[in-house]
């Protein structure tokens, strides 16, 4: 049997070839973060505001609290299950801005935490790969929806 010393938190980074305005704009404008992430939103990320976020294809949402917002610098954010997730937008350039997200908070069981932070590393690992090819190359990759296809509902 293997024990935990920490809870898992995850990060996953990535560098995207485009103005941090740009980059911070597509996270917290849901017109744009419905074409490489979630299907639906309430409305724009704000902080202190409660917003839901769908995937329709999957049948599942989650409700999250802005907890903090820094223009072209971070948003934190508190979703349903208690975890919490950052991100931090960097620039490099004046066109390269360096997006690390980072997701902790996980509870349940040694295995469960284990999984769920996997899951989770893999999931924000696509939403990064997703959210370049569309400001990058202006591509939808639909990674998400198509992750687990003969999950749709």
């Amino acid at each position: 049997m293997i024990t935990l010393n920490h809870i898992p938190v995850i990060k996953s980074e990535m560098l995207i070839r485009r103005p941090v305005e740009e980059v911070f704009e597509a996270f917290i404008n849901p017109e744009i973060t419905t074409k490489f992430w979630f299907t639906k939103s309430s409305g724009r990320l704000e902080e202190g505001k409660h917003i839901k976020w769908e995937w329709e294809m999957y049948g599942v949402s989650d409700d999250l609290f802005v907890k903090e917002i820094e223009q072209n610098k971070i948003i934190r954010i508190e979703s349903s299950d208690s975890t919490k997730t950052e991100w931090i937008f960097t620039p490099r350039t004046e066109n390269e801005t360096f997006v690390s997200i980072t997701n902790s908070g996980f509870t349940g069981n040694g295995d469960d935490m284990v999984n769920y932070a996997i899951g989770s590393m893999g999931g924000y690992t696509m939403v990064l790969c997703a959210l370049k090819a569309l400001l990058e190359h202006n591509i939808i990759l639909n990674v998400v929806a198509d992750k687990a296809p003969d999950d749709h509902i």
